[in-house]
Order: C-alpha cells, then sequence, then structure tokens
C-alpha cells in the first residue's frame, strides 16, 4: 500500500499515467482532501497545502476534521470461506471476532 504521512493524518498515495503526476487523497476525514504533483518532495508539499486548507474550512466550519468509527463492520463472505475462518479461529484458541481483529491488526501493522 503506497500510503505517506502528512501532519499526522494519512494519505494513499497513486500514479496517474494520464496525467503523468502523482494523486494522494487523505483517509478518514470528513470530506475529500486530494492532491497532485510530479515528484514526491512536490507531493508532499502539496498535500500540506491541501491539509492545511481542509482543516481551516472545519474550524470555520465548526467541523470535526476527523471521520468517527464505530468500530463495528459486516462483512460477507462465501459459505466455504466463512467455514474456514471459523476453523482457524477455532484452532488459534480464539473467538472467530477476535481472531478477526488480530488477523487484520497484523496485516495492517506489517
Amino acid at each position: 500500500m503506497n500510503m505517506m504521512e502528512i501532519d499526522g493524518y494519512k494519505a494513499i498515495i497513486a500514479y496517474d499515467p494520464e496525467i503523468e503526476m502523482f494523486r494522494g487523497e487523505f483517509v478518514g476525514l470528513n470530506g475529500g482532501a486530494d492532491f497532485y504533483a510530479k515528484d514526491i518532495d512536490s507531493l508532499k508539499q502539496e498535500g500540506k497545502t491541501s491539509l492545511k486548507v481542509f482543516l481551516d474550512m472545519c474550524a470555520e466550519d465548526g467541523i470535526e476534521p476527523g471521520k468517527e468509527y464505530s468500530g463495528k463492520f459486516n462483512v460477507r463472505m462465501p459459505s466455504n470461506l466463512h467455514a474456514e475462518v471459523v476453523g482457524a479461529a477455532t484452532a488459534a484458541g480464539k473467538s472467530l471476532n477476535q481472531w478477526v481483529i488480530d488477523t487484520l491488526d497484523r496485516i495492517v501493522h506489517a
């Protein structure tokens, strides 16, 4: 995953070959804040500028910049995968919920 952290906020970075520029998009915000540049140093600077504009607008409007997450989500999967996941959780001596949390945590922080 191509991630960049700017002032404590994470952005996903991708290269857009059509415009021959890098594109950054902040994640976890209550609105859109994206930025473009031809090179990484410029991308960081554009990201700082975009983030500042977004945060200033939130402050002016009295809006919390970060999204609130409930900590709950539903996952739909094929029944055979569901059975295998339950088996893996049981073999690890964990509840399905704890096994999923541990697995996601390990992948995200790898």
